[in-house]
C-alpha cells in the first residue's frame, strides 16, 4: 500500500476513477489532477493551478468522503449528480433539436428572422432554449411541424422557465414525472384532460425551485 503524499495523490484519484467519478470534478468547481508519464499523481487547485499540498489534498479527501458515516464506503453526491446530469444531457442532445438554421428552415423564414424570434420567445419565456458549447440549441419535442411553440405547452413552459435552469425544464418535460404518476409531462399536455394536470405540476416545480 502506498503511503505520504504521493501515495495519498494516487489513492485518491484511483478511488474516484473507480467510481468512474474523475470527470466531474472540474464542472464541481473541484481540484484536478493529471498523471506524468510515469503515472505519478499530481493535484493542481482549480482557481490558481498550484499544486495542493499534503494539508490540501487531505482536506479534498474529507470533503469527498463527507456523505455518509464511514468514509470508506462514502460515495462523493455532487460528482455522482453531475454525471448523472452529463449522461442526461448527451441523451437529451441525442433526441433532437434544432439551431438557428434549423429553426428557419422548418419556418420557412430567413436565418435572421428565426434568430429574432427565437431570442424574442425565450425572453417571453414561451421557447424553451439551451446553452450548449457556445451553441443556442431549440429541443424539437416542443415545436410543431410548421416550427412553432405547440399551443398546449406556453401554459407549461413560462412558470418553468421562470423559475428553472433550461437544461432541467428539458429534463423535466421529456422523462417520467413523480408529480405526474410517472407520464412524460409533454406527452400528457397533448391531452385536453391531462393539461391542467400538467400546468398545475409545472407551477409546482416552479414554487418548489425558487424555495
Amino acid at each position: 500500500m502506498t503511503s505520504g503524499p504521493d501515495g495519498h495523490a494516487e489513492q485518491l484519484a484511483a478511488w474516484l476513477e473507480g467510481l468512474g467519478l474523475a470527470e466531474q470534478l472540474a464542472a464541481a468547481g473541484l481540484p484536478t489532477y493529471e498523471r506524468d508519464a510515469d503515472g505519478s499523481v499530481h493535484w493542481r487547485d482549480a482557481a490558481t493551478g498550484d499544486r495542493l499540498d499534503a494539508d490540501r489534498l487531505a482536506e479534498l479527501d474529507a470533503a469527498l468522503r463527507s456523505v455518509g458515516d464511514d468514509p470508506t464506503h462514502a460515495v462523493p453526491v455532487e460528482l455522482v449528480r453531475l454525471r448523472r446530469e452529463a449522461r442526461v444531457r448527451a441523451a437529451l442532445l441525442d433526441a433532437g433539436w434544432l439551431d438557428y438554421a434549423g429553426v428557419a428552415e422548418r419556418r420557412g423564414v430567413s436565418l435572421n428572422a428565426a434568430r429574432f424570434a427565437v431570442h424574442k420567445a425565450a425572453e417571453r419565456r414561451t421557447l424553451l432554449v439551451v446553452q450548449h458549447e457556445g451553441a443556442v440549441l431549440v429541443p424539437t419535442f416542443q415545436l410543431d411541424d410548421a416550427g412553432e411553440v405547440r399551443e398546449e405547452l406556453l401554459a407549461v413552459l413560462e412558470p418553468l422557465l421562470a423559475a428553472v435552469d433550461p437544461w432541467r425544464v428539458w429534463i423535466w418535460l421529456t422523462t417520467p414525472a413523480a408529480l405526474l404518476g410517472g407520464a412524460v409531462p409533454h406527452e400528457a399536455a397533448r391531452d385536453p384532460e391531462e393539461l391542467p394536470v400538467v400546468q398545475r405540476a409545472a407551477v409546482a416545480l416552479a414554487e418548489r425551485a425558487r424555495g
